[in-house]
């Protein structure tokens, strides 16, 4: 069942998202060669109990640790490790938090050094499909118009859509209806409604869109090893628009990258 927000249950989301989003700007910062990913899951734990949040993810279906990291053919649900990264790596960083009893949840994929153009081309083209698929999360859509945005965007440059894995409502629980894959047919599956909030999240790899699971039972991989790429926004349906509670402008701020991206989707001001 669909769970509609009210305004002030938006605008307390917005915080839960906004603790994500300077969370993922303070790791920005760090992500470089040398450094593991369990430093920056200890960084990323640190900063969000400072700022007054848990840790959406540890314990959440017994996940042990604060952050999915999932470097280069990792999708998804990489778990943090003491392996330093190196040159030319990417590494998707997905990130949740708690805070006034809902959740924040957004993710970033990210370069490590010097990267390798057809790599940086498929980071690029995923996340320009993130805000293809957003801008079809409008009142009088449907599910199957959000995936079909962001499936024939990708699949246009050769790039496979993961289907196992997709978005998801987002509100007191971390999952919530409905489920958002980023692959379908316009007019099809569950219609936006006022007051809905949502995790759009493509996941997008060079090569197949086939994957494989490691035996630790969380680390989701492309079945070919080409690498993979993961970015997540939440995003609440308001006055019958899509209105971004999340923002990269942290990670832009840290890399010094100018971008006005987002500046559709927002109603207001963000305050920073």
């Amino acid at each position: 069942m669909i769970k509609i927000k009210s305004l002030e249950e938006i605008e307390l989301m917005r915080e839960s998202a906004l603790i994500v989003s300077k969370t993922l700007g303070i790791l920005a910062k760090e992500v470089k060669p040398g450094v593991t990913t369990l430093y920056l899951d200890k960084l990323a734990e640190e900063f969000i109990r400072d700022n007054g949040a848990i840790p959406g993810f540890l314990g959440l279906y017994d996940f042990p640790n604060t952050l999915c990291m999932s470097p280069n053919a990792q999708i998804v649900h990489g778990i943090p490790n003491d392996k330093p990264l190196e040159n030319g790596d990417i590494i998707s960083i997905d990130c949740g938090a708690l805070k006034n009893g809902f959740y924040g949840d957004h993710a970033y994929t990210f370069e490590v050094g010097e990267v390798a153009e057809e790599t940086k081309k498929l980071l690029q083209v995923t996340k320009e499909s993130l805000y293809v698929g957003i801008r079809e999360f409008k009142a009088g859509n449907r599910v199957g118009d959000v995936g079909f945005a962001i499936q024939n965007y990708c699949e246009k440059h050769g790039y496979g859509i993961v289907r196992e894995l997709v978005g998801h409502g987002l509100g007191r629980v971390m999952h919530e209806d409905p489920e958002m894959p980023n692959y379908g047919r316009r007019g099809r599956g569950k219609k936006f409604i006022e007051g809905m909030v949502v995790a759009i999240e493509p996941m997008v790899n060079l090569g197949t869109h086939r994957i494989n699971q490691l035996s630790d039972g969380w680390t989701i991989l492309t079945k070919d090893g080409k690498p993979s790429a993961h970015f997540e926004h939440d995003v609440a349906l308001v006055n019958g628009k899509p209105e971004l509670l999340s923002t990269f402008k942290y990670i832009y701020d840290a890399l010094g990258i100018e971008s006005d991206e987002e500046d559709e989707f927002r109603a207001k001001k963000l305050i920073l």
